[in-house]
């Protein structure tokens, strides 16, 4: 399809000036142009496919050069970032140096609020909607959120206080799951247009207002009338719900109904009191394939591949997680799987498959996850967590709190720590070292291939309080996987190569990194290197003080923020030892203080020097230092 419409656009104004049969084929080139740009970069396929026709109305209805627009997550950000930013630059997306996969302060003036996890869009836009009542200005404030996002609490908290502070605050609702058969959906519809009619709200006000002023009786009569709303409302929406929260409930409506969207727009920007919009789309919009697996083309990768059918499968570490657990699941009923929302992203589908009655997915609610985890590991169970590491975050009170306070066995398996590539600095796993080490009485491991995080899940089960194993996102090396387990004893790592002249301490993947890059200064410089796999971030191996004592050429490495992250505690335990550091260069490597950009892991890794150049070079500087 060509670009017809899609090149006439210059700035997002420019879609006032379109007529309807316009906007419906700009959506279509849209989607076109979505799918051909993810096709090449990978990216948030399906939710943004499914809003392109809402994007269109609120770009014709309201000015984002003076209101302002939060998108959820920002998954369904795509349309949005073409119109703003110019279709020319979208095939950067989520490329070095390109625009990122979600919105962005710094990236573009129509980026209201960065976000990247979800639930934030209610809070952020109160928070604007307040500031512009408290500066005195009169612009609108749009919340837009999906369905999902909506089974975390911060929404609700957000919906909780804005009904509260009845603020001048537009929330969609976009609903991409629920259906709704053709006579009820005409129904709702018919509902939507009167209850979305400002001369309707007006009325309302007013009759409450009357009503109220009748002696004795005024009151119980307002009662009655609301009751009798709500009930009719209820048998055919989910009304009832946002209005408890004070928000004047509009919906549902047809989300690709674009004449529709745009009436009802006009209509609710006359009200000036929160309310709520619910849209119904369909998530993969015109694309039948991800309109048919919306799940599975939620966000992919690269849909046009080079060909690598020579190359050997290597499991992702997501899968080798994934069949172990559910192998060790065999042999003990005590096992539980528990995850946020993500059962593929994670690897727990498998388990799901097998173990129905022992698997739960709790929705975006990490919290919640963590301390349904601490209750069941409380009453005897093996409840195992598996969310990204940057997920994690959300529920750091309820890792101290809930589990680690109390000492439960609840295993914390961190999937994507380190850096993730093209989802970028909202998705990296850059912290959870440094956010876990301090917490008494939590073990920490990092395994080096897939056959170590097979022990290592072994292994924890074996352990009484909780645990947590992060590993990285991508394949793994490349080894058959075990099917006898082996324990590790805690807090204890290994020598997997021996030398003299320097020595270097890598936790998980870097370790393998380490080895290629030692060899190669062995056969270039002549100069041996020590390399030690420290597999626990905590407990700190004391074997590693030992070495330290030996060697007077130090290099550590892990992929996590050098700041309060493993080397961090090396050098603690080094000062708390009185382990003398005269004569001995150290150099620390990991991820710099600073958020990391998206673009290709490899990339990523590469600028921070977590390759094997980068190591080689450090190695390179200690083994030819005069030192």
């Amino acid at each position: 399809m060509n670009k017809k419409i899609l090149m006439q656009i210059k700035s997002p104004m420019d879609i006032k000036g379109f007529e309807i049969n316009d906007l419906e084929s700009l959506a279509q080139e849209i989607r076109a142009e979505i799918i051909s740009t993810v096709s090449k970069t990978g990216g948030h396929l399906a939710p943004s496919l499914g809003v392109v026709e809402l994007t269109l109305a609120l770009l014709k209805v309201f000015d984002f050069n003076k209101d302002k627009i939060v998108w959820d997550v920002g998954h369904q950000s795509y349309a949005y970032k073409i119109l703003t930013r110019g279709v020319e630059k979208f095939h950067t997306l989520r490329q070095y140096g390109g625009i990122s996969g979600f919105p962005k302060l710094s990236e573009s003036p129509y980026d209201f609020f960065g976000v990247g996890h979800s639930s934030t869009s209610i809070s952020a836009a109160l928070g604007m909607a307040v500031a512009r009542d408290l500066k005195k200005l009169d612009h609108k404030v749009i919340a837009v959120i999906g369905d999902g996002s909506m089974t975390a609490g911060l929404a609700y908290e957000g919906l909780n206080q804005s009904g509260d502070l009845e603020k001048d605050l537009i929330v969609i609702l976009n609903d991409n799951e629920m259906s709704i058969s053709k006579n009820v959906g005409a129904l709702s519809s018919f509902l939507s247009r009167k209850l979305a009619d400002r001369r309707f709200i007006k009325f309302k006000q007013d009759f409450k207002r009357w009503m109220k002023q009748i002696p004795k009786i005024g009151e119980d009569l307002l009662n009655y009338a609301k009751r009798s709303e709500e009930s009719l409302k209820s048998l055919f929406t989910p009304g009832i719900l946002f209005e408890a929260f004070k928000f004047n409930y509009v919906g549902p409506i047809d989300g690709h109904n674009i004449s529709k969207l745009i009436k009802v727009f006009q209509e609710i920007k006359q009200v000036n009191r929160p309310i709520l919009v619910h849209v119904l789309t369909k998530k993969g919009k015109g694309y039948p394939p991800a309109e048919k697996d919306p799940t599975h083309f939620h966000g992919v990768g690269k849909l046009i591949k080079s060909d690598n059918k020579d190359r050997p499968k290597k499991l992702s570490y997501s899968e080798v997680f994934g069949q172990t657990l559910t192998k060790l699941a065999e042999q003990n009923d005590s096992i539980i799987a528990v995850t946020a929302a993500m059962p593929e992203g994670t690897g727990l589908n498998l388990f799901r498959e097998r173990f129905p009655d022992r698997f739960f997915d709790v929705g975006i609610c990490e919290q919640h996850a963590v301390t349904f985890a601490a209750g069941l590991a409380k009453e005897g169970f093996i409840p195992v967590v598996a969310i990204y590491s940057t997920f994690l975050q959300r529920a750091y009170d309820q890792i101290i709190h809930d589990v680690c306070l109390q000492d439960l066995k609840v295993i914390f398996c961190m999937d994507r720590a380190g850096l993730v590539g093209e989802d970028g600095p909202t998705h990296h796993g850059s912290f959870d070292i440094s956010y876990l080490r301090h917490i008494p009485n939590i073990t920490i491991m990092a395994p080096k291939d897939e056959i170590e995080l097979q022990d290592m899940l072994y292994t924890s089960l074996h352990l009484k309080g909780p645990v947590a194993i992060r590993y990285p996102r991508g394949k793994g090396v490349g080894l058959p996987l075990k099917q006898e387990f082996n324990l590790i004893p805690i807090g204890k790592g290994e020598v997997v190569l021996q030398g003299k002249d320097c020595l270097v301490i890598a936790i998980g993947w870097p370790v393998t990194v380490s080895l290629h890059a030692a060899k190669e200064i062995k056969e270039e410089f002549g100069k041996s290197v020590c390399v030690f796999n420290a597999r626990f971030a905590k407990p700190i191996d004391k074997d590693i003080l030992g070495l330290i004592k030996q060697y007077s050429k130090i290099l550590i490495i892990e992929e996590n923020s050098i700041i309060g992250g493993f080397s961090s505690g090396i050098l603690e335990a080094i000062i708390d030892n009185n382990i003398s550091l005269s004569g001995k260069k150290i150099i620390r490597m990991g991820i710099p203080d600073r958020f990391i950009e998206h673009g290709p892991q490899s990339k990523l890794r590469s600028i921070c020097g977590l390759d094997i150049s980068g190591i080689k070079k450090e190695l390179k500087k200690l083994v030819l230092s005069d030192q």
